[in-house]
């Protein structure tokens, strides 16, 4: 411990007060007073104290010689004091108020921001006036095109408009013009499609079915779909504008429109939809496709069947017509002919049927009322026919009812030689069977129920009337039948000889039966003559 230390414990045995440590003067005096002997030391207290009182004294004098100066001094410090006492005061305001007026600054240099941020994008809006005013008048530009047909001009709007979304999509005024260019969209689209409902040409169809296909508003699978509605609605349309009023005719008009169109449509929906075809062959239609082309051709059946129950005449004509429709679909794979044959077989036997039919009941009717009284019959008449040819034979001319009834079945005849299908041979023929065994019946009636009746010429002419029907009717009818069937193509169809032919009974009549009811009302060697008769017809065939 050096002795400035030793000297301030001594002084201050409690250590120096806090407001003394950093006088200089304290340690300045201390270091002058360890150089002082004791006899200094002694003096310096009383030194000290002299100084002290003298100090004070001059205090006083100084403070009242210049009392008003510190009195002015005093005012002085108290008024600063207050002074400061309101500052103070006015600093704890400021203090308060300084988070509002901060906020306050902040909101408004906020504001100002962004009136200034919205002066600069008035400015550059200005600026840019042309720009935006081509961008906010897409819609109605879109609008524009949809209505003149500029489908072009518009999809590349459209598109353009597009791009803008997935640049700007998140500025209000494109995300509205994205709608309203939407809301054309599906204009444009009803417009399209509606047009595919009309009678479109290839060029035209496939154009239309290329903007369907930019707007990708359908997958490949559903296009298809909508492209076959459509068309099938048009279609549908075309057939329901022909007039139904004859049956002939409409099923005419319905045949050539069918085969055009059907076709037409075939080929646009190949060219639209060419990938379909890639794993088939060349003349195979996709399943789609032809899926609807099936349902198109099972309406068309369904069609052809109704107008033929109404229309009777010229089915020769319409056959043939069918016969090309469905020729000319067989280059698209879908000929259906074989499915129009039954369908035709079926109305030409039920045409001659109710021929027949008519004829019977015509005869039934005639013998009702037919007599043989007075009736002058010449013996020669049988002989002098032509038992060969087609001609009718004479000696029907002396019996009415045989008369009319083999006009009756030359008739049906007739018109089934225009158009006859080698499948109805045996139909046809067990028709006329039928009929001649019902006639066989009707003439045995008549007998039982007029023979007592009969005088001797009378009972003669009936049997003359049972020898033409059996020995001159009969064998006109089957050569009627083979000119209709001509036996060497019925059996070359058929894969069997005449032999086989004639006893299944197909285009050969079965005479016995049909003279079995009269057979007792013939001349003498019934038995022989008709076997004569079935060879001469067999050997007639075989010629």
């Amino acid at each position: 411990m050096d002795l400035e230390d030793r000297i301030s414990k001594l002084i201050f045995p409690d250590g120096i007060p806090d407001n003394l440590k950093n006088e200089t003067e304290l340690f300045a005096y201390l270091d002058k007073l360890g150089t002082y002997k004791v006899e200094q030391l002694k003096k310096e207290q009383s030194r000290l104290s002299e100084e002290n009182r003298a100090i004070v004294e001059q205090t006083q004098d100084l403070a009242i010689v210049n009392y008003k100066t510190f009195i002015k001094t005093s005012e002085c410090s108290k008024r600063i004091s207050d002074k400061f006492k309101e500052t103070e005061d006015g600093l704890d305001k400021l203090i308060g108020i300084m988070p509002n007026v901060t906020k306050k600054c902040q909101d408004f240099i906020a504001t100002s921001s962004e009136i200034n941020t919205s002066r600069r994008l008035n400015s550059l809006t200005l600026k840019r006036n042309a720009q935006l005013l081509e961008i906010l008048e897409l819609p109605q530009l879109v609008d524009t095109c949809i209505r003149d047909g500029k489908y072009e001009e518009a999809l590349e709007l459209a598109a353009y408009v597009q791009r803008l979304g997935v640049k700007h999509g998140n500025v209000p005024i494109i995300n509205s013009i994205i709608v309203a260019i939407e809301a054309s969209w599906h204009t444009m689209l009803k417009q399209l499609l509606g047009q595919l409902k009309t009678d479109l040409q290839l060029p035209k169809c496939l154009q239309v079915v290329g903007y369907i296909r930019r707007m990708q508003a359908f997958s490949t699978a559903e296009l298809r779909i909508v492209f076959l509605r459509a068309r099938d609605d048009w279609f549908n349309q075309t057939l329901s504008n022909i007039p139904n009023t004859d049956s002939h005719q409409h099923l005419m008009k319905t045949i050539e429109l069918t085969r055009v169109n059907l076709f037409n449509i075939v080929t646009q929906y190949k060219a639209t939809f060419p990938d379909e075809d890639t794993s088939n062959s060349k003349n195979e239609l996709g399943s789609m496709l032809y899926s609807w082309l099936q349902r198109k051709i099972e309406d068309f059946l369904q069609t052809l069947e109704l107008d033929l129950k109404h229309s009777v005449n010229s089915i020769d004509s319409i056959l043939g017509q069918c016969m090309y429709f469905g020729l000319s679909f067989s280059r698209i794979g879908a000929d259906f002919r074989s499915l129009m044959v039954p369908i035709f077989v079926k109305v030409i036997f039920n045409q001659f049927q109710n021929g027949i039919y008519k004829s019977t009941k015509q005869f039934e009717s005639d013998m009702e009322t037919y007599t043989l009284i007075n009736k002058v019959i010449i013996d020669n008449n049988r002989e002098k026919s032509d038992s060969t040819g087609t001609a009718p034979p004479d000696s029907l001319l002396d019996f009415h009812p045989l008369a009319v009834y083999c006009n009756g079945i030359i008739t049906c005849l007739n018109e089934l030689r225009h158009c006859a299908p080698i499948a109805l041979a045996e139909n046809v023929t067990h028709s006329v069977q039928t009929s001649l065994e019902s006639m066989g019946r009707c003439i045995l009636n008549f007998y039982r129920q007029e023979q007592q009746a009969f005088a001797t010429n009378e009972r003669t002419n009936f049997i003359k009337f049972c020898s033409c029907f059996a020995y001159d009717l009969i064998p006109y009818l089957q050569r009627c039948l083979h000119v209709v069937f001509e036996p060497a193509t019925v059996t070359g169809y058929l894969g069997i000889n005449e032999i086989a032919l004639q006893k299944a009974g197909i285009t050969f009549l079965r005479a016995k039966q049909i003279m079995e009811p009269i057979q007792h009302l013939l001349p003498d060697k019934v038995e022989t003559i008709m076997q004569n008769n079935e060879k001469k017809i067999l050997d007639e065939v075989k010629v």
